[in-house]
């Protein structure tokens, strides 16, 4: 059995077609397939169902499958590990970030990223929170940048910054106090962000009570939200950092929330055997360019991450 053989294997699981799976690992349709078959000689099981179509794994097959991807994944590991201390950083690296933090972070980290590392072919990908831990899971993105703690047991969370949140309104006279809580936020005509949003249950984590909003839209963006509070009435919560892309008109309708104040953690997410450490350092120092120094996790002012 060869590590050839295994990632045979695991391509036609993933494409459950010979000829698919083969142009995949840039070999012939028959070489792929004799390649295959003589693995099963060996194991003396057949590790996939030829009369299903398309193909399917057999009961054993799932399970040696499942075990070949484990194996491939730590080869991967040894040779990257190797190539982290001896090379310059090189090759590809996927980013994941949520909806409500790459309007902000998304353009000036890919502008910054590029400047600094232009021998690393870089692809940001925008997804919700759910969609990402799949994504990791699966290993389709490299890490992701979220809200956390996102309680993932095979996940690693580096936090990097901490970042208010505020309460826009279509007038500011909605509330009488300046000191605007979680106890006294106004109970109804709050917008939110639309099911698979995490900034939509940080909301009502801080909002007390109950809650009455307007269910005729829910918003996929966060500046949705704000062109429908300006057009509607009402208010929403929206992230600090999401100020600075407002106009100076709108800037007026912002309150801060205090007492206490409403704050979440951006983390990057990494599995657990994630070991490309100067490659997550050059994510996490370009992001340190372009949020606020205050805002920036008070350990990664003074120290570099160590895996």
């Amino acid at each position: 059995m060869t590590l050839q053989q295994l990632e045979y294997v695991v391509a036609l699981d993933k494409y459950r077609h010979f000829v698919r799976a083969s142009k995949k690992c840039g070999v012939s349709q028959p070489t792929l397939s004799l390649m295959i078959q003589k693995m099963e000689s060996e194991l003396g099981i057949p590790l996939f169902d030829r009369s299903k179509h398309p193909i399917e794994p057999t009961k054993m097959g799932v399970r040696l499958i499942n075990q070949a991807k484990v194996t491939l994944r730590e080869m991967k590991k040894i040779s990257e590990l190797v190539a982290s201390e001896t090379e310059n950083l090189s090759g590809t690296v996927h980013l994941g970030v949520i909806p409500t933090l790459a309007s902000y972070i998304v353009p000036e980290f890919i502008y910054q990223f590029r400047k600094e590392h232009p021998q690393i072919t870089l692809i940001v990908t925008e997804m919700n929170t759910e969609s990402l831990i799949k994504a990791l899971q699966e290993d389709t993105v490299d890490m992701f940048i979220a809200a956390t703690p996102l309680e993932q047991p095979d996940f690693f969370e580096i936090p990097i910054y901490y970042e208010k949140f505020v309460a826009y309104f279509s007038e500011t006279p909605l509330v009488d106090t300046e000191d605007l809580s979680a106890d006294n936020m106004p109970k109804d005509n709050l917008w939110v962000l639309g099911e698979g949003h995490c900034l939509r249950d940080q909301t009502f984590n801080f909002c007390k009570g109950s809650v009455v909003y307007n269910q005729t839209f829910e918003a996929g963006s966060i500046e949705t939200l704000i062109r429908i509070v300006d057009k509607n009435g009402g208010y929403s919560v929206i992230p600090e950092l999401h100020i600075s892309l407002l106009s100076d008109a709108q800037k007026k309708k912002i309150r801060p929330i205090t007492n206490p104040p409403a704050i979440r953690e951006v983390s990057i997410v990494i599995k657990k055997d994630f070991i490309k450490e100067r490659l997550i350092n050059a994510v996490s120092d370009t992001i340190k360019k372009i949020v606020p120094e205050e805002m920036i996790d008070s350990r990664l002012k003074k120290f570099a991450i160590k895996l």
